[in-house]
């Protein structure tokens, strides 16, 4: 059984910062790429960034230069980064991540349970 369990949400002002962690769990699966997605209400999930097991990034216009996605793979576990953010950041955030079966080499999706991030102006 594959778990997502992401950390790191909450409330901050205008420009401040936060880091997001998720923590990834499994047996006999591998955890290839990962990332992270955001949702408003009314609107559709969109990537935020995601990472490759060789550290291959890719981000979203409207927060490069802002937020750097990292990940261990010792632990299973990605993080974002989130600095200079603005009122228009504020989403819950889902942790994505690509399983591949070690048995069967085949690969699915999985989500966390999403973590609120809501930043005032």
């Amino acid at each position: 059984q594959v778990q997502l369990v992401e950390s790191g949400g909450g409330l901050v002002q205008a420009g401040g910062s936060l880091r997001l962690s998720c923590a990834a769990s499994g047996s006999t699966v591998r955890f290839n790429t990962m990332g992270w997605y955001r949702q408003v209400p009314g609107k559709q999930r969109e990537l935020v960034a995601d990472i490759t097991r060789g550290g291959w990034t890719n981000y979203v216009d409207s927060v490069k230069g802002r937020f750097t996605i990292s990940r261990d793979n010792a632990k299973n576990t990605v993080y974002l980064q989130m600095n200079s953010l603005k009122p228009e950041d504020t989403a819950v955030y889902y942790c994505n991540a690509q399983v591949q079966s070690i048995a069967t080499y085949l690969e699915f999706g999985s989500w966390g349970q999403g973590t609120q991030v809501t930043v005032s102006s």
